[in-house]
């Protein structure tokens, strides 16, 4: 693969999770001569000890920022998952010169001013109580899918933290506006009762400006379908628009 054909994705993870997560995709990516980033952010996975009370979407945002500020990188593939679609859009609101495209996988779609509490109305009541019952400002993590292998529940469950709930909490605010960064929405069709992506699904279908596509997986194929995934995102970023 020439220099030229080579390209950098970035990820922003979902909650609960962090960049260790995306470890079955960094082989894929090598064999096809791409780069993968996967930073986690504060307070989750080997960044854990740093977890605070006053740990929100913005700063996780920054988190990413400081990954592409110090790295130098441009041209980016920047890929959100599930949460990660909050700080994704954040983050390519900040520095839109430095993103080729924007990909989300299963992932929440904020417009200027909403937080993901907003766009997943059905679980607050519940995520508020599971925090209250615990520290006071972290959520548990919630279950995994049920299609995902023993050996990879295994491998998560004791990876998986909770999680600061002012990053559910906190309304994104975006400096610039709706983007026109080329974008697709990646939507895992083996949904769970609450279905709670189906609504981007439904937007990103009929909205000008995205290209939708869908994926036979639960909700992190990252972990559960990373072949199919690494497939898919290889045709998207092909062709970005």
């Amino acid at each position: 693969m020439t220099a030229s054909s080579s390209k950098t994705f970035l990820v922003c993870h979902g909650a609960w999770s962090a960049g260790w997560a995306w470890k079955k995709m960094h082989p894929l990516m090598r064999a096809a001569g791409h780069r993968l980033i996967t930073p986690s952010y504060t307070g989750l996975g080997e960044r854990a000890h740093l977890a605070n009370p006053s740990l929100d979407l913005e700063a996780h945002i920054n988190d990413v920022l400081s990954v592409i500020n110090y790295e130098d990188i441009n041209d980016i593939v920047l890929v959100g998952h599930s949460y990660g679609g909050m700080v994704a859009t954040g983050v390519a609101d900040r520095v839109r010169e430095r993103i080729a495209q924007m990909i989300y996988i299963d992932a929440f779609v904020p417009r200027d001013g909403q937080s993901l509490f907003d766009l997943f109305e059905p679980a607050v009541a519940q995520m508020r109580q599971a925090a209250q019952s615990g520290d006071g400002w972290r959520v548990p993590p919630i279950q995994i899918p049920p299609d995902t292998t023993a050996a990879d529940v295994q491998w998560l469950t004791p990876r998986r933290v909770n999680m600061p709930i002012k990053c559910f909490e906190q309304k994104l605010k975006l400096q610039h506006g709706e983007t026109t960064l080329p974008r697709s929405y990646i939507y895992a069709t083996r949904i769970t009762p609450s279905d709670t992506f189906g609504q981007f699904a439904k937007r990103t279908k009929s909205e000008a400006g995205w290209r939708y596509f869908e994926i036979d997986a639960s909700h992190s194929p990252n972990v559960t379908a990373p072949e199919a995934l690494m497939a898919l995102l290889m045709e998207i970023a092909a062709r970005p628009a």
